[in-house]
């Protein structure tokens, strides 16, 4: 199936989410990443600010500040399609962009490198079980993923799971996703399927 078609027919499922069935299922998504080595062993974590229909990230994030972990969020530059990534410890430091995201307010952050983040998590709208996945479509972050070197997991509904995507050359698979029925090894399904 189309990525297009697919993305939308994925967004439109996930907006028939009830409000308390949203967060309850973030809630069991949020507590199974809070158990994982990889949130553990992470001192800085790369995450996006959520707005709903996707899994909520605010309670996490909060929860990793209050762990000690440091935040960082991306700032998205359109006119090379790169992300600079920004150490946040309040969301008062971030402001509402284009189509309602939230990114850093540049004056009061500071960047960081992609090698002094441990953890990347992945904002997406479609996965494969080997860990491959349909965003937004704005290729932001399959171009940032090229380069970095440490784990990455993404978060999604059961739903959100398709056996067979479309994948392009560029596309770079996460690690792990954590939905609220499973905790999917990406590498693992990768080797059972070559």
């Amino acid at each position: 199936m189309e990525k297009q078609l697919l993305r939308k027919q994925v967004i439109q499922q996930l907006h028939q989410l009830t409000p308390s069935d949203h967060e309850r299922k973030s809630a069991i998504i949020r507590d199974k990443v809070l158990a994982s080595d990889e949130f553990k062993h992470a001192e800085t974590i790369g995450i996006t600010l959520s707005r709903f229909p996707e899994v909520d990230t605010h309670r996490l994030i909060e929860t990793a500040w209050q762990a000690g972990k440091r935040i960082a969020i991306p700032r998205c530059i359109s006119s090379t399609r790169e992300m600079d990534f920004r150490l946040i410890n309040s969301f008062d430091q971030t402001e509402v962009v284009y189509m309602d995201l939230k990114e850093p307010k540049i004056d009061l952050t500071e960047p960081i490198k992609p090698e002094d983040i441990d953890l990347q998590i992945v904002p997406g709208v479609v996965y494969s079980e080997t860990g491959y996945r349909i965003g937004f479509g704005g290729g932001y972050y399959d171009r940032y993923l090229i380069n970095f070197p440490f784990q990455t997991i993404s978060l999604a509904f059961d739903c959100q799971i398709r056996h067979n995507i479309v994948r392009e050359p560029h596309d770079v698979p996460v690690s792990y996703i954590y939905t609220d029925e499973h905790i999917i090894d990406c590498q693992k399904a990768r080797e059972e399927n070559e």
